[in-house]
């Protein structure tokens, strides 16, 4: 009504030319924006800019780093007046047919490792990009009373967290019982932040070795016994092969953040063709790598080369 038009068109073979194509539009809607890549995002926002224009976006989540995922829903956008996110599920639906509930109820059942993805909204936890898909088991336990403790510290920068961790190791296997983080913090806050971890001023700490400044002020001013991880090229991927080496990796409850960095730790997909890629994404990793440096010490860069042939196509 009232002479409006409906345009429909692929994102994929736009370039920054053809989006002129949109100007004039009130309502860019992206269905399936999970897909959509960063560079397609790049030119849409400034396109649409007519005075009360709106861009919508719908997409079932599959990682926090997909670029919609990232422009949406960044903490910054956190009370921005101009962000609106809704989560819809199909509880949200009066007319959910009984037939789909059966599906879901039987997805539930028998594969609840994708259930949260399918069904309710969550991120694709199961897959084969996934660095730890079934290493580790979330679950209360209490450390042996000889056990030997590891202490590590990831600095944040910007919007990234500091990262703070306990973990040990009984019969073969990693324990990890208490976290602490939060960003933007002072360096003055750093001691309470700290000293939410039980025990950590009787042993030794190891750090990110990025801020030395930070490090001296710690062990100096505050007598941490503080210093700073070793790092080398291909410290990162003989880390995650030390990591893997455990019979399994548990971490208790109260350890949400790191919980939820190991489901969602990967190696980077190539957006186009999705093939997995030997390199590990950039992305949540803040609370694994206070994990790494803890290790420092056990962890040696005598590992072999990383094996990739389960991304290997069946012979």
């Amino acid at each position: 009504p009232g002479g409006g038009v409906i345009r429909f068109q692929g994102m994929q073979s736009h370039n920054a030319e053809t989006i002129k194509s949109l100007e004039g539009m009130n309502i860019a809607w992206v269905e399936e924006a999970q897909s959509l890549s960063a560079r397609s995002l790049k030119l849409l926002r400034p396109t649409i800019r007519q005075p009360g224009s709106e861009l919508w976006f719908s997409w079932n989540p599959n990682h926090p780093s997909d670029p919609v995922d990232a422009f949406m829903r960044d903490p910054a956008t956190e009370g921005d007046p101009s962000f609106i996110t809704i989560r819809a599920n199909w509880s949200d639906n009066p007319w959910f047919p009984n037939v789909l509930d059966q599906e879901r109820k039987r997805d539930q059942h028998l594969r609840p490792q994708d259930y949260g993805h399918i069904w309710e909204g969550g991120y694709q936890l199961h897959h084969e990009a996934l660095i730890f898909p079934d290493r580790i088991t979330v679950e209360e336990f209490r450390p042996p009373s000889s056990c030997r403790f590891h202490f590590g510290v990831d600095w944040g920068f910007s919007r990234d967290p500091t990262a703070v961790i306990r973990c040990f190791i009984h019969e073969d296997i990693l324990h990890i019982d208490h976290e602490a983080g939060g960003t933007h913090i002072p360096l003055d806050h750093l001691p309470a932040l700290f000293d939410r971890i039980p025990g950590i001023r009787h042993w030794p700490i190891r750090a990110d070795g990025a801020r030395p400044e930070t490090i001296s002020y710690l062990r100096t001013r505050h007598h941490f016994r503080i210093s700073a991880a070793r790092k080398w090229p291909g410290s990162v991927q003989d880390g995650i092969e030390r990591l893997r080496s455990f019979r399994s990796i548990r971490i208790h409850p109260r350890c949400q953040q790191t919980v939820r960095e190991f489901r969602l730790y990967r190696y980077r997909s190539d957006p186009l063709t999705g093939d997995v890629l030997p390199q590990v994404e950039d992305a949540n990793n803040h609370y694994i790598d206070a994990l790494r440096y803890a290790l420092d010490g056990l962890i040696t860069n005598q590992s072999p080369l990383p094996d990739f042939s389960r991304f290997a196509p069946p012979t």
